[in-house]
């Protein structure tokens, strides 16, 4: 039996006698670890940026001006990114949908890899003026155009060669690859604050975190090119034609779903930089808490937001991904409204509950994505249509949050951080409320 067949086999294990889960995990290892590992990487490479611009960008990049005027100009280069993926995913959700996930799924990864490692090179304002910032942007561009292939991607990778009643549980696996990479974004940067002095920080530590982005990325591509097609899409190609224009056919055959598709992710984005970007600049700059501090509450916060992620795609295989996701965002309301008080204590104790509370709760409005958006499609658009629509929706929830909390803490004070968060789960609730469960494979 050759590989293809062999993947193909193990994904298909489970429609004779039920195997357990660990059987089940063992036996689809292989792609369960590549979407898992390629998601990790892309995410660290973006988180980097991320926690880079709430600490260093706004002072190194941006003209002297008041530390909030810098941190907003940060974040705006910070947004670039999010207006740069739907066209990533228009690109790669073509080529994904046509030629297949496994080599536009290399790409992305190539692209993004390469924008990250660039960033560590790059001279600062007080060295080349306007050049730096537009450069810093450039990259920024990179980033976001890689990773509008990769989570999509990603998803499809695992969701179309999972057994029946596994979707969602296989599904959450690129979802694990945030707070993965999310803990080795800010626990490198935790443990060089912790080595260097402030100074040797930023005159060149900074840059380290973008220059390890190399040994990821290798590691990335050795594993998905170990890796064959999809059984699903495999199977598609073998009795049907490939779209000639997919992303053209999504928006016109499948509109409804489209647009459902990208306001059902506002929510998932808006907790998770507001909880993450924000906060930590707000802390670090407004509240005036050390760095390193701040950095380790969120390492410990964003354990529940894994711990969030595998409960919900439990709960989306025993029940339905879409009940899971309205779940999440009733649950999203309220904290919204108490997100902002509990920051503003400046006290550590509240301030990592509100963390922790906001990050699990995010699982439950993540996780399941993984498993949902791709049955809004048919397999030979589903490419286009799932990066579409989840990247589209990052403008709205993940551009804008941490621009749209500064300034509304700046006009009304830090009780209103957390508003952003509650009208972005508002607008995800309405989004799957007429939705649907969807029942395409």
């Amino acid at each position: 039996m050759n590989e293809a067949a062999s993947i193909s086999a193990e994904a298909g294990a489970g429609t004779g006698a039920a195997p357990g889960g660990l059987q089940v995990m063992w036996r689809n290892r292989r792609v369960l670890t590549a979407s898992l590992v390629g998601t990790s990487v892309e995410f660290y490479d973006f988180y980097i940026y991320a926690t880079a611009a709430s600490l260093v960008f706004g002072p190194l990049f941006f003209p002297a001006s008041s530390p909030s005027v810098q941190l907003i100009a940060a974040y705006a280069s910070f947004a670039v990114a999010f207006f740069a993926r739907p066209l990533g995913a228009a690109i790669f959700g073509h080529y994904g949908d046509r030629i297949g996930r496994k080599s536009t799924l290399v790409a992305s990864l190539m692209l993004m890899g390469g924008s990250t490692l660039a960033i560590a090179f790059l001279p600062t304002y007080g060295t080349i003026g306007w050049w730096a910032p537009l450069l810093l942007c450039l990259m920024r561009f990179g980033q976001g155009f890689g990773l509008g292939g990769e989570w999509g991607g990603a998803a499809l990778l695992a969701v179309e060669n999972a057994p029946p009643g596994w979707r969602a549980r296989f599904g959450m696996f690129p979802q694990l690859g945030a707070p993965v990479g999310f803990i080795l974004a800010n626990g490198l940067f935790l443990i060089l604050g912790a080595v260097l002095s402030e100074q040797e920080f930023m005159a060149w530590g900074w840059r380290l975190p973008f220059l390890a982005s190399a040994v990821l990325v290798i590691l990335g591509l050795w594993i998905r090119l170990k890796l064959t097609e999809t059984s699903e899409f495999s199977e598609m190609i073998a009795h049907e034609e490939t779209s000639r224009l997919p992303l053209v056919e999504v928006l016109r055959d499948h509109f409804t779903p489209t647009i459902a598709g990208t306001f059902a992710t506002v929510a998932c984005y808006a907790i998770f930089y507001i909880t993450t970007a924000f906060a930590l600049g707000y802390g670090t700059v407004n509240l005036k808490m050390e760095r390193e501090g701040f950095l380790l509450l969120q390492l410990g916060a964003i354990l529940f937001m894994a711990l969030g992620i595998i409960l919900a795609g439990w709960w989306s295989d025993v029940r339905t991904p879409r009940l899971v996701l309205v779940a999440g965002c009733l649950a999203t309301v309220p904290m919204g409204v108490v997100f902002g008080p509990m920051l503003g204590t400046g006290q550590y104790l509240p301030i990592y509950t509100a963390l922790a509370i906001g990050l699990f709760i995010m699982g439950f409005v993540y996780g399941p994505l993984g498993a949902w958006l791709p049955s809004l499609f048919p397999t030979r658009l589903r490419y286009s249509g799932v990066s579409f629509s989840f990247n589209v929706g990052g403008i709205l929830g993940g551009a804008l949050a941490p621009i749209v909390a500064q300034s509304l803490v700046s006009l009304y004070g830090v009780g209103t951080a957390g508003l952003y968060m509650s009208a972005a789960a508002a607008i995800s609730l309405v989004a799957l409320m007429v939705s649907g469960n969807g029942h395409r494979r």
